[in-house]
Formats: C-alpha cells, structure tokens, sequence
C-alpha cells in the first residue's frame, strides 16, 4: 500500500522533513508564484519607507483604491482592498450570507472551507476532462435552475488552467441575473492569460450588480506574505455591507504602499508576460510530444497533466521530482479529479528545462 503522504504547494517545511532536504535546494514549482521574485524597484520604495508603519493607514485606502482603478480601468468607487483575498472571500459570503451554492470544480478548497463555516449548502459542478475542462455554459446554467443562489468561479482556473472567455462569461452573468444567482469569480490568474482581455470580467462590473471580482499580488507580483487583495463590484450596496463588516484597517500601510508600487511597475508586469507567456508555450509544445502525458491548454501560469503511462501515479512522479530538488503537485486531493494528475507553474528557463528532462522530454 502507497502510504507517502500528499502534499499541498505551501507544504515546502513538511516536504523538506518527509524526504531530508534543504528548502534551499528546491525549486518551487508547485506555489504558482512569479518565478522573477519581488520586483526590485518595489524593495527599495519600501526600504526607504519604513516610517510609514508609525502612522495608521487611510480608512479608505484612497491611493491605492486610486492605482488600482488605473490599473484595472474601473471607476475606484468599485474596489474593496482587503487582507489577500481570503478575506474577501470569508467577508464576501458572510456578506451575501448564500442559502445553496454552486462551485465550479476542481478548484481551490478555500471557498468550500468558508461556505462551511457560513452554513450555507454547497456542491460542485464538475468541468469535464473529455472537454478540456473547458465550461460548457449552457448546461451549467440548466444545472443552476436547481435553486442555487450563489455561483462561485475561479478564472482561469486552478488546478486545470482553463478559463471562460468574456462572451461566454456575459451569458452565464446574463442567465444568473434572470435567476437572482450572485457570482463570484476569483481572478487570482487572470493577469497570466495569453490576452487578459479576453478573459477578465472586470468590465461587466459595470453592468452586473450580481458580480464580485477578486484578485490579489500573491502570485504575478510574487508577494504572498503582503497579504494584498481587492474585490471589485458595481453593485455599490454589497459593498458598503461588505465594508461595515470589515476589520477596519485591515490592511496595513506597507502593504497597501506596496500595492500602489506593484501595480505602476511596468518594467516588471512587462518582464513578467513575457516570461511567463514565452515559457508556456515552450513547455506545453514540448510535452505535447509527448506519449506519457495528456497536457491542457493553459491560460494560467501552471499546466496541469494527466499521467497515461499505465502503471505510473502522480505520487510516483512527484517522488522522482522531488528527489531532484523539483516539487511540482501531486493533485490527488483536488475534489471533482479523478485519475492521475499533476500540475506545475512556469519558473525560470533553466529550472523549466531540468523538469522538463525528468518528465521524459
């Protein structure tokens, strides 16, 4: 009986312990965060403005909610900074207070954790393999006429790296509004798509009130530990609600002098698509040849693999990986993913070609 343990992306301490390594001598490819690191521009601002912790912050986060919303091209009255987006999330469905919610699935257990903790019922509509795991939307909204009123998406999505696209993501919003279906997606990925216009649904907040947006700096701006997230939402009523429930200043003064920084790089977000973008392509082309793996078309920063070799489990190539100082994830615990499957986000050239060589390229 196999009785290594599965392990999550965030696991690198237990990880290091189970198999006597140094966290220094693996790459990380199962975290999802920009392999370029914390933009150096960013370090220096903030070093030189340490003094901002001696002084609260603005209630309102007027400059930041200001970057953002040159950032995202929506009016600043539609954001809602906040603590990472597990804030949001907790304060979002606490907010809405949801009677039975739909996940599109497999995805990010967080939003199954705190629907839990609200009481709220909840399911999965799983994406099909045999489709890509790309949305079939019209039989998705046949499967809302079941009495849903909370629909929670994450686009693109994680682990599978698909997304809906705009036009299909109109019609879906078009069809929960007719049914009083509020929406959330969770847009943590979306600023690695091949063309974020395509795939953001930032602009229908100007025409949805039953639509939350979610993003944060964890994964593109590689800073997970500043804690950075803002929701965005026309529906300017849910978001006074969500702000009477907020901790007040629940977001510091670095972190949100550190958000306006982040979002007016453009040396660094430019760097970063590039990278990103150039690396993909060459990784999912190179796999594509292979026999041993089925690979889907990522929209993400991260590819997920289905293991064809029979015989071969996803615990076995996560051993050989990790054995070489590679963690990718193993995605047995995904909910809604049967069969074997493993996922990894795109790093640096050098370290892309070393896993490259161990998956058999």
């Amino acid at each position: 009986m196999n009785t290594r343990p599965v392990f999550h992306g965030s696991d690198i301490e237990k990880i290091c312990e189970y198999y006597h390594l140094r966290k220094e001598e693996i790459i990380n490819f199962g975290a999802n965060v920009n392999p370029l690191g914390l933009s150096e521009n960013v370090k220096e601002q903030l070093c030189a403005h340490l003094d901002l912790l001696s002084s609260y912050p603005d209630r309102e986060y007027t400059s930041l909610r200001k970057a953002i919303s040159r950032y995202c091209q929506i009016p600043a009255d539609f954001i809602l900074p906040g603590n990472g987006s597990s804030e949001l999330i907790s304060l979002l469905i606490e907010t809405r207070n949801p009677r039975h919610a739909l996940i599109l699935g497999p995805t990010y257990s967080e939003y199954s954790r705190e629907l839990s903790l609200s009481g709220s019922t909840q399911e999965y509509y799983h994406l099909k393999e045999e489709d890509d795991f790309q949305l079939d939307v019209d039989d998705l909204c046949q499967t809302l006429k079941a009495g849903y009123d909370f629909l929670i998406i994450c686009n693109p999505n994680n682990p599978t790296s698909s997304a809906i696209l705009q036009d299909d993501m109109r019609k879906l919003l078009s069809f929960c509004r007719k049914y009083d279906i509020f929406v959330m997606i969770d847009e943590t990925y979306v600023e690695f798509a091949p063309d974020i216009s395509t795939v953001t649904a930032v602009p229908l907040t100007e025409e949805f009130q039953n639509l939350m947006i979610l993003r944060g700096v964890s994964k593109f701006f590689a800073a997970p530990g500043l804690r950075l997230g803002y929701g965005i939402s026309g529906n300017m009523d849910f978001l006074r609600d969500m702000k009477e429930k907020q901790i007040p200043w629940s977001l510091n003064s670095i972190g949100a002098y550190a958000g306006e920084l982040m979002l007016q790089d453009q040396d660094y977000i430019d760097r970063t698509r590039n990278l990103i973008l150039s690396e993909r392509s060459r990784v999912y082309n190179a796999l594509s040849l292979l026999d041993d793996y089925k690979v889907f078309k990522p929209y993400a920063n991260f590819l997920l693999l289905r293991i064809l070799k029979e015989g071969k489990t996803a615990s076995d190539v996560f051993e050989t990986c990790i054995k070489h100082g590679l963690m990718i994830r193993d995605c047995s615990s995904f909910q809604c993913l049967e069969g074997e499957f493993i996922r990894f986000c795109i790093m640096m050239p050098e370290d892309n070609s070393r896993l490259l060589h161990q998956l058999g390229t």
